[in-house]
């Protein structure tokens, strides 16, 4: 039995975390030899929405580009095959440290079954010399608006 996706507010100020959504298309190259999405492919559904999300996050208060991925766990939960047309891509921030940003995303189907689950952490470099830094103030801000603190 498919696991159902739990719904979120979007709403900023509800106390929770401000969620980006994306509707991805799956595409017949993202197929294995079995007619499922390849696992690979499930890493990149996420990086396309958790890059999004960076970008509308930091917009106008940081340099999304000055980023990198330093860890990603994922629970695949069920296959997506080319009867999954459309899927739909979830991220929103759970955590902050003192250079890094940890998430979740999710992946499901149209009709709220869950494929995956993940926790990423991003953190912030100098990109002259690839090193982490602190979280600038306005980075900060700008992530704490639609941050939740999760019990």
């Amino acid at each position: 039995m498919a696991r159902r996706a739990v719904p979120v507010t979007t709403m900023a100020g509800s106390g929770k975390a401000l969620v980006h959504e994306k509707r991805i298309e799956v595409r017949w190259r993202d197929m294995d030899a079995f007619g499922h999405v390849n696992n690979a492919v499930f890493l990149t559904y996420l990086e396309e929405v958790r890059d999004e999300w960076l970008e509308g996050a930091l917009a106008g208060a940081g340099d999304p580009m000055g980023f990198v991925l330093a860890g990603v766990t994922i629970r695949y939960r069920r296959p997506l095959t080319q009867g999954d047309d459309t899927i739909i891509a979830r991220c929103w921030p759970v955590k902050l440290g003192r250079s890094s940003i940890h998430t979740r995303e999710s992946l499901e189907t149209l009709q709220g079954e869950v494929a995956a689950q993940a926790e990423s952490v991003i953190v912030a470099i100098d990109r002259d010399t690839g090193r982490a830094r602190p979280l600038a103030e306005a980075e900060r801000s700008a992530i704490e608006r639609t941050i939740t603190r999760l019990r």
